[in-house]
């Protein structure tokens, strides 16, 4: 329901919890519209994985525990708040509420000593870790697969986890689950090791997920089941089709749809200059969508931080919190980008913004739901998906285009302007193939000249904020986004740079430490051993999922000798760099293997209770007084079975390939390495795929980057030479690395397709 007030802007939430539209999700077809994430008291899970009789609370820990919940943040009993989120209660939480009650009234009563009586943490795959003095960074990275990599979840009691049926890996550190678009960045890195049976795992919990919930959470906890993240699932898709064929579109045309539909809840009846959840109308009928959360309560896992932030704000506290989640839903919590001043974390208004990221992934979806309903023979939907996707194409062009800036930026939706913050997002247009050429032209030269730094770009021109994603900081996937999208435009030695000056950061880091890191200070001519001051709600992560994935297929793409690069030697013998996948999903065919994986049974959780709003939530901004009603039901998908060799995409838009976001809050960096010993349950037998075998590693520089080297011209590629080296075993132990042990490359391993192009449609 629209809140009260004369503005022309509407911007509601459902006013009374229980009575919001509600998404069911169909395997047979698109689900139905209207969502909320959010359980009632009484919304109950129960997990095929568990014992009949085990059933989990779908409320985050704030609601189920509320009042203990609170004082375990007000007194700060856990250095990270999210420990508390996480921490697992010995009893059912209404008898421990109760037992808690009684006991905080008795003079004596500690509250650390209750909690540490009736919580449990969960375990965390840590070790103290020592690198082999011939261990390279593929090594490290080959090894750290098995660290970060959990087996199907058994429900544990009480717990806020959400479990998953498949394998899947997490990103490291306090990180222990799954997160939504920083798996893409992950699967990167098990597409190169050729780990295709656990990439699909993942792209399988993420399926999972939609079916038992409406949508992608932001994490596989119950706190973040409120809010999702930058919709990167048809990404993943289209990179498991790389694989797998143009099964994978059919197979997962259900969740598609069901994720459009939570993206774009409300579309057909929000009025112009309104919103409704994550859609907005802008005053001349374009239609956009920005980032939410159906609650406006300070986040569980930044308890504290978001109290303190609302209380010296001077808004309405319930706007901030709002503002504050729909930041994290975004995957960079946080950023100059959502603050009102630039710099203090109190005037965020995330919610005022349409974001360029996230309004270059919904015609993805788009594109990506009519090449699988032009599968299923179903023409009428694709050629109505095909042409809403090149409306929003449109849009994006021409509203998140700021020609002042020469540049995309974020846009203020109330304002009606620009934000003007340049910020790395400005790659993904070109990343996606959704800029004009002249618009990447000059997207070019504004990174060139603003954004690119010694060891990579800054995630935005802004320093001093102290939060993590502003300038002195660089992240894996800005530079990969960048990379690939300066590629597809034609611009490889501005993205051969890039890769060399971030390659060059993060393994002369690497070379220091011993490991890889969550992100890097690529401002500074000296490489730090820690990645630099890190900024932001909690300390430096090590690990790191995507960290490790895109260096992978960056290493691949460009095997030059870092030292060479770093030296300012030129490299004219080397191979020309290959296009980032996924290349050409759509026209991968699917052999009897992948046929024949598909059609075994999956693994099946019980149905999950609707999950209608929690809380009476309010609206962050004026509006008219008129209640916006559900959108209409999206097009069912049809059962129609796909044929031997599928009929050609439409030609109405072209479809971009894939590409790039994670819940952060606030702890202190693991002093030790996890152990690679410590392993979880892997993957099924990989499916049979011929993989190439890389050169032997070469070695790298712990020195800063010089200016990039002149591109090579016309080069041959490097053949492929010998079994790569074997990762050395961790060790159990609190030795310190060696000071500067090599980090080797190896050649590259040739493209699976000659076509550099993204997925047609």
């Amino acid at each position: 329901m629209p809140a009260a007030g004369g503005s022309d802007h509407a911007d509601a939430a459902p006013s009374t919890p229980g009575t919001s539209p509600v998404q069911t999700v169909h395997k047979d077809g698109p689900a139905s519209t209207g969502s909320s994430p959010v359980p009632p008291a009484d919304a109950l899970l129960s997990d095929a994985g568990a014992p009949a009789a085990l059933v989990q609370d779908l409320r985050p820990p704030s609601i189920v525990l509320d009042g203990l919940f609170q004082a375990i943040g007000e007194a700060h009993i856990y250095t990270d708040a999210k420990t508390a989120a996480d921490a697992i209660p010995d009893e059912a939480p209404a008898d421990l509420l109760a037992e808690y009650n009684v006991a905080k009234l008795r003079p004596d009563f500690s509250l650390k000593d209750f909690v540490a009586r009736h919580f449990t943490l969960p375990e965390r795959k840590t070790v103290s870790y020592q690198r082999s003095p011939d261990e390279n960074v593929r090594d490290y990275i080959n090894g750290m697969w098995e660290v970060l990599s959990r087996p199907p979840d058994t429900q544990v009691a009480y717990s806020s986890q959400l479990p998953l049926p498949y394998t899947y890996v997490v990103p490291g550190g306090r990180f222990s689950e799954l997160y939504y678009w920083d798996s893409y960045f992950t699967m990167i890195g098990l597409y190169e090791n050729q780990k295709i049976d656990l990439m699909r795992d993942m792209v399988r919990d993420m399926a999972s997920m939609i079916d038992r919930y409406g949508h992608i959470p932001n994490g596989s906890r119950t706190y973040y089941l409120s809010r999702s993240q930058v919709p990167f699932f048809s990404l993943m898709v289209d990179l498991l089709a790389m694989h797998d064929g143009q099964v994978a579109y059919t197979t997962f045309l259900p969740e598609l749809q069901a994720e459009y539909d939570y993206w774009m809840d409300g579309q057909d009846s929000v009025p112009p200059g309104g919103a409704y959840r994550h859609v907005v109308r802008l005053p001349d009928g374009t239609l956009m969508n920005r980032h939410w959360d159906d609650m406006d309560t300070p986040r569980d896992e930044s308890y504290p931080q978001d109290i303190a932030t609302a209380a010296h704000s001077g808004r309405p506290k319930e706007e901030v919190y709002r503002d504050l989640r729909a930041g994290s839903e975004t995957g960079w919590d946080f950023s100059s980008r959502w603050l009102a001043d630039g710099h203090t974390l109190s005037t965020i208004h995330t919610t005022d913004l349409l974001t360029v990221e996230l309004n270059c992934m919904i015609p993805h979806l788009e594109q990506t739901l009519a090449h699988a309903y032009d599968l299923k023979g179903n023409k009428d939907a694709a050629a109505r998906y095909n042409r809403l996707a090149q409306e929003r194409i449109d849009a994006v062009q021409r509203i998140l285009w700021d020609e002042r800036r020469a540049a995309f930026i974020d846009y203020d939706w109330k304002k009606g302007e620009s934000t003007s913050i340049l910020s790395g997002a400005t790659v993904v247009p070109l990343f996606m193939q959704m800029a004009t050429p002249e618009q990447a032209k000059a997207v070019s030269e504004t990174v060139r000249k603003n954004l690119l730094k010694v060891g990579g770009l800054i995630a935005t021109e802004r320093s001093g904020s102290g939060q993590q994603w502003d300038s002195p900081n660089g992240w894996a996937p800005l530079q990969w986004m960048a990379v690939k999208g300066l590629n597809q435009y034609g611009y490889d030695a501005l993205a051969s740079d890039i890769a060399a000056r971030w390659m060059g950061r993060v393994i002369g880091t690497y070379e220091k430490s011993g490991v890889l890191l969550e992100k890097y200070d690529v401002v500074n001519p000296f490489i730090s051993p820690k990645g630099g001051k890190g900024g932001g709600e909690y300390p430096m992560q090590i690990g790191f999922g995507w960290t490790n994935g895109t260096l992978l297929g960056l290493m691949n793409r460009y095997p030059q000798n870092t030292r060479v690069v770093l030296d300012r030697n030129p490299a004219a013998d080397q191979p020309s760099p290959q296009p980032l996948p996924p290349m050409n999903p759509y026209g991968v065919q699917s052999d009897t293997d992948a046929l024949s994986r598909y059609s075994q049974p999956t693994v099946t959780l019980a149905p999950t209770p609707a999950l209608p709003q929690i809380s009476t939530v309010g609206a962050s901004a004026p509006s008219s007084a008129t209640q916006i009603p559900p959108a209409a039901p999206a097009a069912q998908a049809t059962a129609t079975p796909p044929a031997d060799t599928p009929p050609p995409a439409p030609a109405t838009v072209t479809s971009p390939a894939a590409a790039g976001m994670d819940q952060h809050a606030a702890a202190p960096a693991p002093a030790s390495m996890p152990d690679k010993t410590a392993g979880a349950t892997g993957a099924a037998p990989q499916a049979a795929a011929p993989t190439p075998a890389p050169a032997p590693d070469t070695s790298a520089t712990p020195n800063p980057p010089p200016a990039p080297q002149p591109a090579a011209t016309t080069p041959q590629a490097t053949p492929a030479a010998g079994p790569p080296p074997q990762p050395a075993t961790p060790t159990p132990t609190t030795t310190s690395p060696p000071a500067n042990p090599e980090a080797g490359q190896a050649a590259p391993r040739p493209p699976a397709h000659n076509d550099s192009a993204l997925p047609p449609s």
